[in-house]
This record gives structure tokens, sequence and C-alpha cells, in this order.
């Protein structure tokens, strides 16, 4: 079978996720990417859902840079012991 070069661009982050989650299966990039495509071109389709995920949504994002600025800034932080987080979980199981 003869074969062809592909090309890929991708992020820096991405490839080195992947570079480490590959090692860990006992693949190379190459051999994972291939599977890919073997199992894209079989079924027809790409072979996971694709989905959002709400996590990334820039709602979810800004509330997060917010209570990361008021975490650095000292604001609206609650601490409780052990004891008091354990008390109100036993009232909450009471109710």
């Amino acid at each position: 079978m003869s074969q062809v070069l592909v090309n890929i661009r991708m992020d820096k982050e991405v490839k080195r996720g992947m570079d480490e989650t590959c090692k860990e299966l006992g693949l190379n990039m190459t051999t994972a990417i291939n599977i890919f495509a073997r199992k894209m071109s079989r079924e027809r389709r790409i072979p996971f859902e694709v989905s959002i995920d709400p996590f990334y949504s820039k709602t979810n994002q800004a509330r997060l840079e917010e209570a990361m600025r008021d975490l650095d800034e000292g604001k609206n932080i609650v601490s409780k012991t052990m004891e008091e987080l354990e008390a109100k979980e036993i009232m909450n199981y009471e109710c």
C-alpha cells in the first residue's frame, strides 16, 4: 500500500498532551491518527460525540475569572472548620 505524508497544525499543548497519552498507550501519534482515520473512513462519521462543553462557555469563564480575582483580593472567602462542616452535613441529613 503506498503512503502519503500528511502535515497538520495543532496547538503546542494539545500535541504535548496527545504525545503523553499515546506514550502511555504504547503508541505514537502517527499510529493514533491512523487508527482515527481508519475508523472514520470505515464508519463514515467522526467516531465520537462532538459537543460543546458548557464549562468553556464565555459566561462560565467570566464567572471563574471573577471568582479568581475575588480569591486573589481576599473577597468572598468563607472558612469553616472540619467540625463545622461535619455538623452542617449531619443537620442536612436530619432534615
